[in-house]
């Protein structure tokens, strides 16, 4: 059975039983993943403003800072230096090399200092991040894909953006094609052709993930 309700817009890809269960033991960990201009992002800032009880898990990178970007809220932007260093004192819970060799990843600290204020953590990473995390912590997360109608659709994003320069916009769209393929490996599929109905149907999966135990 699901505590999820099956929707057609929603593809589960992994058999869940949960049990009913509202009180909060222990913090959750809700992983919204997808290939770069899928609209993770944009989906991930609107459940924050919902009363849901979560709080964003801010990865460290050593890419530049972009204009509008702030330092602790948007990243860690940190040096190559220090996040080789954060490495090797094994301080991350994953990390990944992406993108002329700028570094992105989630730092144990991280997971610390949201569950001690009490509430669940929502993370807005690549699909190998999302994959460590789930083998990381198991049964307390819930890995959410965020399926663009098509490459081209993901394309017309990114070039909406202007951040990219035309190595850097090939480069992303190689990665997309690539981590389509990893959609079936993720609890479940939200489709994004219609913004408010990706928001309304990424609301239904969280809040009915938040209030159950989940028992494989």
């Amino acid at each position: 059975m699901y505590c999820l309700s099956k929707h057609n817009r929603f593809i589960f890809y992994n058999h869940f039983i949960f049990q009913k269960n509202i009180s909060l033991v222990q913090g959750k960990l809700i992983i919204f993943t997808a290939p770069s201009g899928s609209g993770k992002t944009t989906l991930v800032k609107h459940l924050l403003k919902q009363d849901l009880n979560l709080s964003f898990s801010v990865s460290a990178t050593t890419r530049e800072k972009r204009a509008k970007e702030t330092d602790g809220k948007d990243y860690y932007f940190i040096s190559y230096k220090a996040f080789l260093q954060k490495i090797e004192n094994g301080d991350f819970l994953e990390y990944q090399e992406v993108y002329d060799g700028n570094y992105y990843g989630t730092l144990h600290k991280e997971l610390e200092r949201v569950w001690a204020m009490g509430k669940h953590i929502i993370f807005d990473i690549d699909v190998e991040g999302a994959l460590n995390i789930k083998r990381a912590y198991g049964e307390r997360v819930l890995t959410v894909f965020v399926r663009p109608p098509s490459v081209e659709v993901i394309e017309q994003r990114l070039r909406r953006r202007a951040t990219e320069s035309k190595k850097t916009l090939k480069q992303r769209l190689d990665k997309a094609v690539a981590e389509l393929a990893y959609e079936p490996r993720f609890d479940v599929s939200v489709l994004n052709d219609d913004l408010d109905t990706a928001k309304a149907d990424a609301y239904e999966i969280v809040s009915k993930f938040l209030v159950c135990e989940k028992v494989l």
